[in-house]
């Protein structure tokens, strides 16, 4: 079933269990721990882990924008000599990876968003599952740079992700509530990414987002 198919892709990229210390978290200030350059991505909890995560998550009306810009969010990190978070990924979830020192200059990328195939790294956008301008509405305003740097560079939870340019810049900065992937098949595992992205930083929902991802969450 092509639902089982791409499924399976998706967990390639994001292939570990979220730890179950994460489904015990509640609301409040943003984690100080950072993420390891190169570590395996920790992948959703699985529809029932990520039920319960989803209900422990703050509703609330989303922030104003007062003071955003994406320099509010460092990133991306070194990783390495002439090397970021951005080649880590695109080496992370690509195959026939080319390499000129440490950056990525060539290989294949299959965009679960869209399922397009994509072979030149400059056609290929970083996705930050949850949006920076969204993080900064939903709780991220509150943090210090170096915390919205640890965010914008997570590559522990599923929350940074090689896609279509054309899907991430559809995408935008828009919550689940006014974007989903135009593969429905990836459904479950965007829902799933979300909410474990957004558990782990604590950071709130609005009442529509929580009802989309609800029926997201009913495709898995």
């Amino acid at each position: 079933m092509s639902y089982s198919r791409t499924r399976s892709t998706a967990r390639r990229v994001i292939t570990a269990a979220l730890a179950a210390a994460l489904v015990l978290g509640g609301a409040g200030c943003a984690p100080t721990a950072q993420s390891t350059p190169g570590a395996d991505p920790s992948g959703p909890a699985g529809v029932d882990g990520a039920t319960a995560q989803l209900g422990q998550l703050t509703v609330a009306q989303a922030s104003s924008m007062k003071g955003y810009t994406r320099e509010h969010f460092p990133h991306w990190r070194d990783a390495g000599k002439n090397c970021d978070v951005r080649d880590t990924v695109l080496q992370r979830d690509g195959e026939d990876i080319k390499l000129a020192g440490c950056n990525v200059v060539g290989g294949r990328w299959t965009s679960v968003y869209d399922k397009k195939t994509l072979t030149d790294p400059a056609d290929v956008d970083i996705d930050h599952m949850v949006p920076l301008a969204n993080a900064w509405r939903s709780g991220a305003d509150e943090w210090s740079d170096a915390e919205r740097g640890d965010f914008a560079n997570d590559l522990t939870r599923p929350q940074l992700l090689a896609v279509s340019a054309g899907s991430n810049r559809g995408k935008g900065d828009q919550g689940p509530e006014e974007w989903q992937p135009p593969n429905r098949d990836y459904w479950c595992t965007y829902a799933e990414s979300w909410i474990a992205v957004k558990h782990h930083w604590k950071l709130t929902v609005t009442a529509a987002e929580k009802s989309t991802l609800t029926d997201m969450l009913g495709t898995c």
